[in-house]
């Protein structure tokens, strides 16, 4: 019996000493990527034989695509806006394209701009002259929120005493009256949001831009589409906010074998149930939105041919 015992224990060993390590970037804690992160992480380590999964946090879209392009284990949370940006070697990427891949698309993301009543901020017109955050650094908060500035007719850095702040950072910055609004592109609802709308003696304001989604496509792709998100998603809100929403994707890099790439999509599909106890956004992780189109970048064989067994077909 002993035997048995020793003999197993060298095979756990051998098993684990051969275990494929992958990290999930994701980005701030007081966003949906991280839990969802770790929730993802937590599946795969349970249900595909051979990988250890850990999320880590990160800056957000940007920093995850970089840390793709180091060519180690990493598989990323990112925005559709930030990942053509990487793929194409434009803007932050400009001169260092990044060999990205689709595996999946998540759920769509959408864009807060968020103020508190005292700022005198009711448009985004109003925002000029105002100290505000558009996102941490390595961030595609940042990325579309200069792009939304932009496309209400005012100049990043001229306009606005901007601070380049995570989510949690700006809700306790506006909380002290630090800063009068911030960016932040994230799923419904986001932790530090609620948290900041559930602050006595603070009322949350919401600022409409979905008018602003065909200028942003005219000039950047058909990459955002106008959205809404409900009165009833955080406390206070008077009216739904009409807002610009763009696709999140969970993305690898080019050279992840194909195994591992089909193992780590058909894993998220069959556990989806695991991630959705987490966060409710990971119930728009559907196959319904697996299309060709919902992805600006191409898509990796290894996914390409998980979704054909389901009867999606991707180019």
């Amino acid at each position: 019996m002993r035997l048995i015992i020793r003999a197993l224990a060298l095979f756990a060993f051998a098993a684990l000493a051969h275990a494929q390590n992958i990290s999930i970037a994701t980005g701030g804690t007081g966003g949906v990527y991280y839990p969802l992160g770790g929730a993802m992480a937590a599946v795969l380590s349970k249900y595909v034989p051979g990988i250890q999964a850990t999320a880590e946090v990160t800056g957000g879209s940007v920093a995850n695509l970089q840390l793709i392009n180091t060519g180690k284990p990493y598989i990323g949370m990112t925005m559709a806006d930030a990942t053509l940006d990487a793929y194409k070697g434009d803007d932050k990427f400009k001169g260092h394209a990044v060999p990205v891949r689709t595996l999946l698309v998540m759920y769509p993301n959408r864009m807060h701009v968020v103020t508190v009543e005292g700022t005198g901020i009711n448009t985004m017109k109003d925002l000029k002259g105002k100290r505000v955050s558009t996102g941490s650094g390595g961030s595609a908060t940042e990325v579309m929120a200069f792009r939304v500035i932009e496309a209400a007719g005012l100049d990043k850095d001229r306009d606005l005493k901007r601070e380049r702040l995570g989510v949690a950072e700006s809700v306790n910055a506006i909380k002290d009256r630090k800063i009068d609004a911030f960016f932040w592109v994230g799923g419904l609802p986001t932790a530090a949001v609620t948290d900041l709308a559930n602050t006595p003696g603070v009322k949350i304001k919401m600022i409409d831009h979905a008018n602003l989604v065909p200028p942003m496509n005219k000039k950047y792709g058909e990459l955002y589409v106008a959205d809404v998100i409900p009165k009833d998603v955080y406390h206070g809100m008077d009216k739904d906010n009409h807002i610009a929403t763009v696709n999140n994707l969970l993305v690898a890099h080019e050279k992840m074998d194909d195994k591992t790439a089909y193992s780590i999509v058909k894993a998220v599909f069959d556990h989806k149930d695991d991630l959705v106890r987490t966060h409710k956004e990971a119930e728009n992780i559907k196959l319904e939105n697996q299309k060709t189109s919902a992805s600006p970048i191409p898509w990796h064989p290894g996914a390409v041919k998980y979704f054909a067994e389901q009867g999606i077909k991707l180019k």
